[in-house]
This record gives structure tokens, sequence and C-alpha cells, in this order.
């Protein structure tokens, strides 16, 4: 009697959350399309307005010849999230990128591994055919090659032309595989690539530790591969499928999960494909190449297990909270769809009848949360060795600042707080993008000799 309640309330559960996430997606969709048909009216409404456009070819040229001294700013989306030229004229970083002249907001797959996104962003910047390397396309059965960037958006990259990068959720650990598989020399046919091509990374309440949230979305405790049958994440399972096998070519164009390597589109699988996808015998879901798995704490220790904290790059990093031990719960800095996720993150335990993912777990210490993050995942990678790091209180006006350390500090707020929706912010949003920002251009600098004034090395 007592497990077919607890079944009915888990169908229950299970139904309400699948409702909600869907609803708000259709609402951030449907904004994005409102925000398409104002533009493309308000441009009909002014069509008749005469622009000088040798004065704006000029002003183009112009800036695009004076930013190769300027090292880019490269804004990193997380899950589910999307870059300039999707979702209309939606932000997913809330318009921050409008702050600064030489800001590049790239397009990656929303739900592929971090593996695969950290290709991706190498050729968006570079220039080239995505490759996705030979060993690990063969490994999890997908095409080794993917979207062609004939021109790359900063090809003069290199260690003297060096980025900053500022990453959200997901994208933070995107970031610091991208720099290791430049120290890695990964890149076939770009041998000279080193970890200095990255000036500074900036985690914006990033997934460094990965989220207990990932189990209780539907990932397997036991694996942190494989999907629970009844959860949320199985339900988004069957929906990109079906999203991607019927290749809608005007709806992925506005919006793609990011799988078109693994080629699951109906006129090149056929009706066995779909059943093979479904079934869980092909595709992303079967083989663990997608970014779930990348996010659960033991996904999490595989990769930091690769990932170094370089000498020569300058680290940040913002943790959010939610929640706080003496209140339990902070309701006016909380999304709506973030409300419940967050309470259940801080009365989740690891199972009894499974094994920690390491020695030192502790359940109380993965309490504080954001709603889709555990605060402590956020600071700076801690396992499964912890990496040199600071808190600070004065949004890190630390002098002298030195690389190789990650700076940190902590901000009550939710996942969303500071993406998407500007507004809800409001001031705080500013006061934070701009400290990014100017960090960047001002107190971040690697000297080489002759030693600069007011500047260390």
């Amino acid at each position: 009697m007592r497990s077919m309640l607890d079944r009915s309330l888990s169908l229950l559960e299970l139904f309400v959350s699948t409702v909600v996430h869907l609803l708000f997606g259709f609402y951030v969709f449907s904004f994005a399309v409102a925000l398409d048909l104002t533009q493309a009216l308000s441009k009909a409404l002014w069509s008749h307005v005469v622009v000088d456009d040798d004065v704006h070819v000029k002003h183009e040229k112009s800036r695009s010849s004076s930013s190769s001294n300027i090292p880019p700013i490269v804004l990193v989306h997380g899950i589910f999230g999307f870059g300039k030229g999707r979702l209309g004229g939606l932000s997913y970083f809330g318009g921050a990128e409008t702050k600064d002249e030489h800001v590049l907001v790239p397009d990656l797959g929303s739900l592929t591994s971090i593996h695969d996104r950290a290709c991706e962003l190498f050729y968006y910047l570079k220039g080239g055919r995505v490759d996705f390397g030979e060993e690990h396309s063969s490994a999890y059965g997908h095409s080794r090659f993917g979207n062609v960037y004939e021109q790359g958006h900063y090809p003069i990259w290199d260690e003297e032309h060096p980025i900053h990068f500022v990453g959200h959720s997901a994208g933070a650990q995107v970031i610091r595989m991208l720099q290791q598989m430049l120290a890695d020399k990964a890149f076939e046919g770009h041998e000279n690539t080193t970890a200095d091509w990255v000036l500074s990374v900036t985690a914006l309440s990033g997934a460094l530790n990965g989220t207990t949230r990932a189990y209780l979305d539907g990932m397997s405790v036991e694996d942190g591969k494989s999907i629970r049958t009844l959860s949320l994440l199985q339900v988004c399972r069957l929906g990109v499928i079906f999203y991607d096998w019927f290749n809608i070519r005007w709806l992925k164009k506005y919006y793609n999960f990011g799988f078109d390597h693994f080629e699951m589109e109906w006129n090149r699988t056929g009706l066995s494909g779909l059943t093979d996808l479904l079934s869980g015998n092909s595709g992303p879901f079967a083989t663990g190449d997608w970014i779930l798995p990348d996010l659960t704490i033991q996904g999490a220790l595989k990769l930091n297990s690769k990932l170094s904290t370089f000498p020569n790059t300058f680290y940040f990093s913002y943790a959010s909270k939610t929640t706080n031990p003496a209140l339990g719960f902070r309701t006016t800095t909380v999304h709506p769809l973030l409300f419940l996720r967050s309470l259940q993150m801080r009365q989740w335990r690891y199972p009894i009848h499974v094994s920690p993912p390491f020695k030192a777990y502790k359940d109380e210490d993965w309490e504080e949360n954001d709603g889709a993050l555990n605060t402590i995942s956020m600071t700076h990678p801690l396992f499964p060795k912890e990496h040199p790091s600071l808190c600070v209180v004065d949004d890190f006006h630390v002098h002298p600042m030195k690389s190789g350390i990650w700076y940190y500090k902590i901000l009550e707020g939710d996942h969303i707080l500071y993406v998407v929706s500007r507004e809800r912010a409001g001031v705080k949003f500013d006061l934070l993008y701009d400290g990014i920002f100017e960090r960047c251009r001002k107190n971040i600098i690697r000297i080489k000799s002759p030693l600069l004034p007011n500047h260390i090395g």
C-alpha cells in the first residue's frame, strides 16, 4: 500500500514538474518570437529612413581593425542555453554583451557534452570544420566532424592574442576543458596551442564539481550515467529525440540542442533508427555523450581529474545561493521555477545503499544551493583534488592579483538571476557584469619584461 502511494506521488510530482518546465520553455520561446516580430515590424515601419551606408561600413571597418589589439571577452552559455543568432533577438546573458565592444557570444550545443562543446568553441573562434577527434567520435558513435566556420570569430587567437572567457553554469567547465585541450595540443592541425591562449576564466554559478540536482531530475546515483525510467530527464530525452528526428528546419534554426553530429534525422535513420533511439540502443543518451552525465558528481570527478588550473591564467568564480543555514530559505531572490527545486536540493540525501562518490562526501556540505547547483560546487575545483583558492568579499579588489589561483565570491540569488532577464536582477546585474568587464579590461594583464608600472607579472 505504501509503495503504491509513493509511486502515485512520484508520478504526480513528475507530471507537475513536466508541465511547469514545458510552460516555462514555451514562455521563453513565445517571448523570443514576439520580440522578433516586434523588431521586424519596427524595421518595416522605419525602412523609409535613409541611412548613410558608407559611414556605417567605415565605422564597422574601423572597429574591426582596432579590435585585434583588444582581447575579446567570450560569454559561454550553460545547459539549455543559446548564443547569438538563436531564439531571435533574445539574449541568454540578458544583454550584458552590449556593455563592451569586443564581446562574443557563441552558440554551442545546449545539451551536448562538455568535450563536444569545447571542440565547437575552439573552431568557432579559430575557424574551420569542427573536429571532435577520431578517438572520441569512434568511442561515442557519432560523426567526427561538425559545423564549418568559414571565418573564425577571432582567427588571430594564440598566445600573443589570448582571450578572456566568462562561463555560466556548465559553460565554466566547457572553458576549463577547452584550456586543457589547448595545453594538450588536442586539436589536429593546431600543434602550437598552449594553456596561455586563455588569459582569464570567470565562472558565473559554474558547475565546477557537479550537482545533486542531476540525481533529483533523473540521473542514476549508482553510475551517474543512466536515466531513471520515471523522471524529468526521461521526458527530456524523449522530447529531444523526437525534436531531432522530425528535423523541422525552421524550428532547429531557431533553437538546436546540438546533436546534429549524431545524425538522428528521419531521412537518415528512418523508423528503425527512431526505434533504436527510443529504446536506448543508439544516440547520445545511449552512449552517455551528453551534458547531464558530466554534471553528476561522478562525472565532475572524472572531468576534474583531467583538468588543471594553469599558472599564467587568472581565475574568478561567483557562487550563488538561495538557501541559508539559519533562515532555511530566502524567497526574495528565487525564481518561481527554482523555488521548489531549491528546497528539494536542500533536503536531498545520498542513498545509504550506495557508496558516496568520494571518501570525504558529507550531505550537509551540499545543502546550500541556488536551485540548480550546490554552492560548494561553484566556488572552485574541489574534488578529487582541491585547487588553490581565496574567498573574497570586496568583488575581487585584491592587489596584487595573482594568476593560478581561484578567487571566489558568494552571491545571494538563484541560478538564473544574472542571465536571460536583466530586469529581475536590477542594479545587481549591472554591478556584476560591469565589475567582470572592468576587471578583464583594466586589472588583468599578463606582464612580460620589461615590467610595467602598477602591474604585477
